[in-house]
């Protein structure tokens, strides 16, 4: 019954959490700023590489998929930078809101007292911890994107006069 009531807690919090998600100003995430800047650690992206990221990311589950208010995370037929900046906020939004469910998770812990509790929080962490990995391989490599468009725009409008 203990684990239930902590699949059930999982469950409410990561529903509450796609609504908080989706209440969030954009504008309050800086993708230059910390906890959304590139870390020392993560030596432009190479930790990533070795973690193989870019080959088990698209088989992870992706909210935006069943709920159709959240802006797709596909990039196909996004053509401008501001399209593309706009998925670089809601990688921050997304990391904010995993964050906040590998601490929030904790409370399975009052749910299951006797080390039951701390086992389902490890594993809510580890698993949070995935899409926090996700979203800080995606991040970069969107933003270069979004830079390389910008540079198009203006291009495109110098030849347009």
């Amino acid at each position: 019954m203990r684990l239930l009531g902590c699949i059930v807690y999982i469950a409410v919090l990561g529903l509450g959490s796609h609504y908080l998600g989706e209440a969030l100003p954009r504008d309050r995430f800086d993708p230059g700023s910390f906890p959304y800047s590139e870390f020392w650690w993560e030596k432009s992206g190479r930790v990533y590489k070795l973690l193989r990221v870019k080959k088990w990311k698209n088989k992870m589950p992706d909210a935006s998929r069943y709920f159709k208010d959240m802006v797709p995370k596909r990039i196909i037929g996004m053509t401008s930078s501001e399209n593309i900046e706009v998925l670089v906020k809601e990688t921050c939004v997304a990391e904010f809101t995993h964050y906040l469910l590998c601490v929030l998770s904790g409370g399975v812990c009052f749910i299951w007292k006797d080390g039951g509790g701390a086992v389902i929080w490890i594993i809510s962490i580890v698993c949070n911890l995935v899409f926090v990995i996700i979203q800080r391989y995606n991040r970069p490599h969107l933003i270069k994107l979004a830079d390389k468009l910008k540079i198009r725009e203006e291009r495109l409008k110098v030849c347009a006069y």
